[in-house]
């Protein structure tokens, strides 16, 4: 079989390398899909922050005129600045069980990133651990969480078969109310308050922009020391709350504060896949009508990201959290979640997860590989 690999050049290439995924798990009931207008959005140079200190390439691998796979290769300069090394990226990647083309689009991801002068190619990355990021490698017969990817188990053996290693596993872990009860950890919670002098509140909605540059400057400073962590811009930052306001609810997002100053966050969704899944991705021309009526069936949430300031790390303000969103989220309609991603070796988040019962549920792996 001959693969051929091309750029995408043009927006009806940018629409197929989009639309591959669509064909390509078209029977797999877990898979979901990122809504197309979203993705279309983040990929195109001018609509979205992250190309604004980037280099991105996208790549289609076709056979006999068919498309059989996709990838895209980046140099995201903010990281490179930020870790002081030479590594590019790939992602997007999604490909049909042929290791002769995944090694050749993996091949042109190198050749594209080499040419930037970098010496490692990592990912997967959507663009980078600010997006979506890493590669399923269990738990495949179940639907992913919203922001989080899917693959078919195959894929590892693509990616090993093309000279990747592990770098580091990205962990998730399961809540469900026999688990994560207000009390369960309840009056724990309350004992750290009061010792502490921690006040939760909502994030106020109407006050967006003010609210997001705490939750920015908390951020920054609570995961500069974590693995693969890249600074958010005040662009990007403003664009994922642009993005995710649609879809948030603020009895969810939780500021914490230490004598008035904000020190700590907390960002839970309520899981939109159910709603991504019916609407296959789209929104128009009836995909709005589907979407009101699945989000009222929403049943899960996802704990995105939590950020605590280091001098605070240790006061035990991820048990408030924790208890906090136990005791509001089944009220509200949502008895179960995630928690995640965490790093393998975060062990400060590991631990509050393992004490409070939750079940390891999903690994996911982001992969190296060095360059020649």
């Amino acid at each position: 079989m001959t693969i051929n690999i091309r750029p995408v050049a043009s927006n009806q290439d940018l629409r197929r390398f989009v639309l591959f995924p669509h064909a390509l798990y078209r029977e797999c009931p877990w898979w979901v899909p990122n809504l197309i207008s979203d993705e279309i959005k983040l990929l195109t140079k001018g609509r979205h922050p992250f190309h604004e200190h980037a280099d991105a390439a996208l790549f289609l691998a076709e056979e006999n005129g068919k498309i059989v796979g996709r990838i895209s290769a980046h140099v995201n300069h903010n990281h490179n600045k930020f870790h002081g090394d030479r590594v590019g990226f790939f992602g997007f990647f999604d490909c049909a069980d042929s290791c002769e083309a995944a090694c050749a689009l993996f091949d042109k991801a190198a050749e594209f990133v080499q040419s930037k002068g970098m010496d490692t190619l990592r990912g997967p990355m959507n663009f980078s651990t600010n997006e979506t990021c890493g590669l399923l490698v269990n738990s495949f017969n179940e639907m992913p969480y919203i922001m989080m990817p899917y693959n078919f188990p195959y894929y590892e053996n693509l990616l090993e078969s093309a000279r990747f290693s592990k770098s580091k596993d990205l962990v998730c872990y399961h809540l469900d109310e026999s688990i994560f009860s207000f009390e369960r950890i309840g009056k724990l919670a309350q004992r750290v308050q009061e010792r502490s002098g921690m006040a939760l509140r909502e994030v106020d909605m109407n006050r967006l922009k003010d609210e997001m540059k705490i939750l920015r400057d908390i951020y920054n400073s609570a995961w500069e020391k974590n693995w693969g962590f890249i600074p958010m811009t005040d662009a990007e930052f403003d664009f994922m709350a642009h993005e995710l306001k649609p879809v948030a609810d603020s009895r969810l997002l939780y500021i914490a504060e230490h004598r008035g100053e904000p020190v700590g966050f907390i960002i839970c969704l309520p899981d939109f896949n159910l709603v991504l899944k019916k609407t296959n991705g789209r929104l128009f021309p009836f995909g709005i009508l589907k979407a009101l009526w699945w989000k009222r069936k929403i049943r899960r949430i996802r704990i995105i990201t939590m950020g605590i300031k280091p001098e605070h790390r240790r006061a035990g303000l991820d048990l408030v959290f924790y208890a906090k969103i136990a005791q509001v989220s089944p009220t509200i309609g949502y008895p179960e979640g995630e928690l995640g991603w965490v790093l393998e070796d975060n062990y400060l988040m590991n631990r509050a997860a393992q004490k409070m019962g939750a079940r390891l549920s999903k690994r996911y792996r982001i992969y190296d590989r060095k360059i020649p």
